[in-house]
């Protein structure tokens, strides 16, 4: 399976994934990842494993359609089998959930469909987590479609709320969740455990 990340900041489930895959954990091969932040660590992580990286941004394409449009490019181009959005805080344009149907897939760092929704990501889901006094929170991981943290839900997986938590370490012990989760994730996909075309 061909993948292709969406990453925007430090890209820490984009190399959990990475490593995933070059230890043959993962039967699955990155082969392009596209930032909004040509400087981010992600840029990074992509080029010291020798991915091609792609910036494209607002600043690349003022125009959104002229953005969504070389995104999906990008992506068809690279022959990519399935997106995946590790970290990335940006809206995908409709063209590209269009023409990757079913085949885009995001991790939330809450078990949605608490905590989810446009303003809500990374230390900010974990401050509502701690205010509502809960005691299990988790990962999601879910189909993209046009509004935010509402496609399907493929899997989740619970994390314990400690009553000595506060957001950074709660924010930690989800992190590392996450990219064990995701990974898992993903391998069941691939394996055809989960089949993304009959989630509901």
């Amino acid at each position: 399976m061909r993948l292709g990340i969406l990453a925007s900041h430090g890209g820490s489930n984009m190399q959990a994934i990475i490593d995933a895959t070059k230890s043959g954990v993962l039967p699955a091969q990155v082969v392009v990842v596209i930032g909004n932040n040509a400087g981010s660590m992600a840029a990074t992580r992509a080029r010291n494993e020798g991915i091609p990286f792609h910036h494209l941004s607002g600043r690349t394409h003022p125009q959104f359609e002229d953005l969504d449009e070389q995104i999906c490019r990008v992506l068809v181009d690279s022959r990519v089998d399935v997106v995946v959005l590790a970290g990335y805080m940006k809206k995908v344009g409709p063209r590209t959930i269009d023409r990757f149907s079913r085949r885009m897939i995001n991790i939330h760092p809450a078990l949605l469909p608490r905590y989810g929704g446009v303003g809500m990501y990374g230390i900010r889901v974990h401050q509502a987590v701690i205010d509502a006094g809960d005691d299990v929170t988790g990962v999601t991981v879910h189909l993209v479609d046009a509004e935010y943290d509402r496609g399907p839900i493929i899997a989740q997986c619970r994390v314990r709320v400690l009553g000595s938590d506060d957001v950074e370490s709660l924010a930690a012990r989800v992190l590392t969740a996450e990219h064990d989760f995701y990974v898992e994730t993903l391998c069941r996909i691939v394996s055809g455990e989960l089949d993304l075309d009959t989630l509901r």
